[in-house]
C-alpha cells in the first residue's frame, strides 16, 4: 500500500513549510487529511503539493493552517488590480 510514503511526504512538506515549532507527528496529524483532500494529485512532488496547500490556505483546518504563515493578501490584491 502507498499510504505510509504518503504520509511521509506529507510530514515532510508539513517540517519545511512550520510557521510555528511543532513536532513532525503534530505536523502528520494536523495537515493529513487536508494534504490528501486538497492536493493528492501532486504526489509525489513535494514542491507542487507545498504550492497546493498554499493555494488552498484558506480551506485548511484550523489546526493545518498554524503549520503554515499567513499568505500574504497584499500580493493577491495587487495581482488582481
Amino acid at each position: 500500500m502507498k499510504l505510509k510514503p504518503l504520509l511521509l511526504l506529507v510530514a515532510c512538506v508539513a517540517a519545511a513549510n512550520v510557521g510555528t515549532a511543532a513536532t513532525r507527528d503534530e505536523q502528520t496529524k494536523a495537515c493529513k487529511h487536508d494534504a490528501i483532500k486538497f492536493c493528492a494529485i501532486h504526489i509525489p512532488n513535494k514542491e507542487k503539493i507545498e504550492a497546493c496547500m498554499k493555494q488552498h490556505y484558506d480551506k485548511l483546518s484550523p489546526k493545518c493552517q498554524a503549520m503554515f504563515d499567513p499568505p500574504d493578501n497584499d500580493s493577491d490584491s495587487q495581482s488582481s488590480s
